[in-house]
C-alpha cells in the first residue's frame, strides 16, 4: 500500500489538522504496517504518535525514524529535526483506527464481529457466542481478556481489548484462515481510546454495569456513557442484544436501532423457565422468538444463565439453528479463571477459582456459592493496587457479610503497599457486615500462604473460594511481575491437604 491511499482516509474522516498535512499526500511513499510503539517500529511503516498517560508519542517520533519510519502522523507540529513526511491530525488515535482498517483491508466487513461489553460475565459470554459458531459450523475467533484465538491458533491476551492496529492485524489474520465470525470482548479504556471505531460490527452485546474502573472514569455516569459508545457505533439495522434487568436497559434500547432483550426478572424476548443450580451445572429451557432451546450446561450459578441467556439471544439475532444453540452451550465445558472448579472427588472440601474483581461481582460469586456450600464459605481475595481505591471497603463489606471466614491478601499491589491496601480493605468489615460473631478474619500479606492456609483450615464439606486473578498467571509487585498461578498453587495446596489430613 501507498501513503496516499491512507492519506485520502484521513482527508475523508476529516481527521487532517493543517495544510502541510495536505500537501504530504502526493509522496507515493510504500508503506509496509502501522506503528503506535517506536520500540517496534519496522522499515516502511508509519509511525502513529498517541498521547498516552504518562508520555506522548511525539517525544519518540525520532526514534521511530532511526527504525525505519517512512511517515509520522502526530497531533503535535512536527519537529524540526525529524526529516520524513510529518501529518498533523486532530486525533491520533481515530487516525490509527481508520489507517489501521484501510491498511488490512477492512478486515471486519469480511465477516461477522460480535462486540460485547458490560462490567462482569463479558469473557464467559464471548467463549459462549464462540462455540454456538462452531457448533453452527462457521469458523469463529475470539479476542478477550483470557486469550487471542486466530483459527487454530491460542494466544495469550496482552488486554482485554488491543491497541487499533492490532485488532485490525488480528482480524484481517482470522479472514485468512477463513473465520467467518469473531467475537471480541470490549473494554471502557478501548471504547474511550477509539480502539475499535473503524470496526464493522455485526452485533453488539451488553451485559451489566456495575462499579468498576473508576480510577480511569471520572464517575459511574462517564463509565456508562463509554460502554454506550459500542452501541453508538453499531449500524442501526443491527441487532442490540441488552440485559433487561439491568437498569441501565432502557437507555441503551434507546440508543440502539434494532434491540433484542434478555432477562431473569423483567419481560425479555429471550427468558429461561424456572431455574435451578447444583455443581454439577445448569438445565433449563430458554424460551426466545425463534422457539424453545433447552440448555445444558456445565458452567455454574446465576451469573451464568444471564451469560448464557447473551449468548442464545446473539445466535438468535443471526438466526443459527436451535441445535447449534444448544451444542454450543453443551460444548462449552469451563472459562478459565471464571467459576472454575480446582478440587476433585478425591477432597473433602471444595475449592473454586474466580476472577471476581469488584464488589459486584464478589456479590454474585458468594451468592452462587451459598446454596452449593454444605458447610462454611472461607474466602480469599485482594485488590489491585494503583487502581480505584473505592471499592476496597466495599468488597470487604460484601466478603464480611456473605462469608464465614475471610481471608484478606494481595492481588497485583503493583506499586502501592500491600498492608496498606488489606487495611482499606477491613475497613468495610464492620460490625453491621460480620456474617455473626462466630466469624474469622485474616490478613496474609503472601497470596502464596493465604491460599495454603484457606485450605488448610478448612473442615469437611467447606467452599473455598479463591478470588480476583482467576486466569492470571502472574503477580505484579512492585516493578516486578512475578509467575503466579491461582490454580496452581490451590491444587498443591489441595495434594498437601489430602496427604497430611487424609482427604478421600
Amino acid at each position: 500500500m501507498t501513503w496516499p491511499a491512507l492519506h485520502d482516509v484521513l482527508r475523508q474522516q476529516g481527521l487532517l489538522a493543517s495544510a502541510s498535512g495536505a500537501d504530504a499526500s502526493a509522496a507515493a511513499i510504500a508503506v509496509t504496517g502501522i506503528a503506535y510503539d517506536s520500540r517496534r517500529v519496522e522499515p516502511g511503516e508509519v509511525f502513529v504518535a498517541l498521547r498516552g498517560q504518562h508520555a506522548d508519542g511525539t517525544t519518540f517520533a525520532a526514534q521511530a525514524v532511526d527504525r525505519g519510519a517512512v511517515v509520522i502522523v502526530s497531533q503535535e507540529a512536527p519537529l524540526d529535526h525529524v526529516a520524513v513526511t510529518w501529518v498533523q491530525v486532530t486525533d491520533a488515535r481515530l487516525a490509527l483506527a481508520y489507517m489501521a482498517a484501510e491498511f488490512h483491508l477492512h478486515p471486519s466487513r469480511k465477516m461477522r464481529v460480535v462486540g460485547i461489553t458490560g462490567t462482569n460475565g463479558k469473557t464467559t459470554t464471548a467463549y459462549l457466542v464462540a462455540s454456538i459458531f462452531e457448533a453452527a459450523g462457521i469458523r469463529c475467533g475470539l479476542l478477550g481478556t483470557v486469550a487471542y484465538r486466530v483459527g487454530d491458533e491460542t494466544r495469550e491476551a496482552t488486554r482485554t481489548t488491543p491497541e487499533a492496529s492490532d485488532v485490525q492485524a488480528l482480524l484481517a489474520e482470522m479472514v485468512s484462515n477463513a473465520c467467518g465470525a469473531c467475537v471480541m470482548e470490549v473494554s471502557s479504556h478501548a471504547l474511550s481510546l477509539n480502539r475499535i471505531d473503524a470496526i464493522s460490527f455485526a452485533a453488539a452485546v451488553f451485559t451489566n454495569l456495575t462499579r468498576d474502573h473508576l480510577d480511569f472514569h471520572a464517575d459511574m455516569e462517564g463509565y456508562f456513557q463509554a460502554k454506550r459508545r459500542l452501541f453508538q457505533l453499531l449500524p442501526r439495522d443491527r441487532p442490540a442484544v441488552i440485559n433487561a434487568d439491568d437498569p441501565r436497559a432502557s437507555s441503551l434500547i434507546e440508543t440502539a436501532g434494532r434491540s433484542i432483550t434478555y432477562g431473569i426478572n423483567r419481560p425479555s424476548d429471550v427468558s429461561p423457565t424456572p431455574l435451578s443450580y447444583s455443581l454439577e451445572g445448569l438445565r433449563f429451557e430458554v424460551k426466545t422468538p425463534r422457539g424453545v432451546a433447552t440448555v445444558r450446561s456445565s458452567l455454574v450459578g446465576r451469573p451464568n444463565v444471564y451469560n448464557i441467556l447473551a449468548a442464545v439471544a446473539t445466535a438468535t439475532a443471526f438466526d443459527l439453528p436451535i441445535d447449534a444453540i444448544e451444542k454450543g452451550i453443551a460444548a462449552l465445558d469451563r472459562v478459565p479463571g471464571r467459576f472454575q472448579l480446582v478440587s476433585s472427588s478425591k477432597d473433602d472440601v471444595t475449592v473454586v477459582v474466580d476472577y471476581a474483581h469488584t464488589d459486584d461481582a464478589l456479590r454474585n460469586l458468594l451468592e452462587t456459592a451459598r446454596p452449593l456450600a454444605a458447610g462454611r464459605i472461607i474466602t480469599v481475595f485482594g485488590c489491585g493496587g494503583d487502581r480505584d481505591r473505592t471499592k476496597r471497603p466495599l468488597m470487604g463489606a460484601v466478603a464480611g457479610r456473605l462469608s464465614d471466614v475471610i481471608l484478606i491478601t494481595s492481588d497485583n499491589p503493583r506499586g502501592e503497599d500491600p498492608a496498606r491496601i488489606i487495611e482499606e480493605i477491613q475497613r468495610g468489615i464492620t460490625p453491621d457486615t460480620r456474617r455473626g460473631s462466630d466469624q474469622r478474619t485474616l490478613a496474609i500479606v503472601d497470596r502464596h500462604k493465604a491460599i495454603d492456609e484457606a485450605v488448610g483450615i478448612a473442615m469437611p464439606g467447606d467452599l473455598v473460594l479463591i478470588a480476583g486473578k482467576g486466569h492470571e498467571k502472574y503477580q505484579v509487585i512492585g516493578s516486578l511481575t512475578l509467575p503466579f498461578d491461582d490454580v496452581e498453587v490451590a491444587q498443591a495446596a489441595l495434594a498437601h491437604r489430602r496427604t497430611t489430613q487424609g482427604g478421600t
